[in-house]
């Protein structure tokens, strides 16, 4: 491994809470929360993430930059039913070069258990849809402190 693909470490604080009340659409025939609706879920807290680190999904590609998922990984612990409350706890856990992983979370408040954990992976692209070294300005925003930044409604 180079340098450069050496992970940089994230501290543990920079956790964003991003709270989802299950909506009964996104439940299956057995009443319990569609498998699939958890990679929505965390699509929707990354972008709390980003919110509360003063930028947004949207103000990046107007940059020049996409961040297109490139894996994905859930375990499922327990279950999410309709009209429950969760919390989705979301970390940056590592970067790389041109790459970051998010780590995630999934609190039902409603029994107080954790009903799944997962993390997807995500590669800075241009405008060519290449792989590119995560520039300076971009590595700033990604190891803010939230405290120091207004939140982006």
């Amino acid at each position: 491994m180079s340098k450069h693909d050496a992970p940089t470490e994230i501290p543990a604080h920079r956790t964003t809470i991003e709270r989802i009340r299950v909506r009964y659409g996104e439940t299956d025939m057995m009443g319990h929360a569609y498998y699939a609706n958890y990679l929505f879920w965390f699509e929707q807290a990354r972008g709390a993430w980003c919110r509360d680190r003063g930028f947004t999904y949207k103000s990046l590609e107007e940059a020049g930059y996409k961040l297109p998922v490139v894996e994905a990984h859930l375990r499922y612990k327990g279950e999410a039913k309709y009209d429950d409350l969760l919390e989705i706890h979301i970390s940056l856990t590592e970067i790389k070069r041109a790459a970051m992983r998010f780590d995630y979370s999934v609190v039902n408040t409603t029994s107080g258990a954790t009903v799944t954990e997962g993390y997807t992976w995500h590669v800075l692209v241009g405008s060519e849809f290449k792989a590119i070294t995560i520039p300076a300005p971009v590595r700033e925003m990604l190891e803010r402190d939230p405290a120091e930044f207004e939140t982006v409604e």
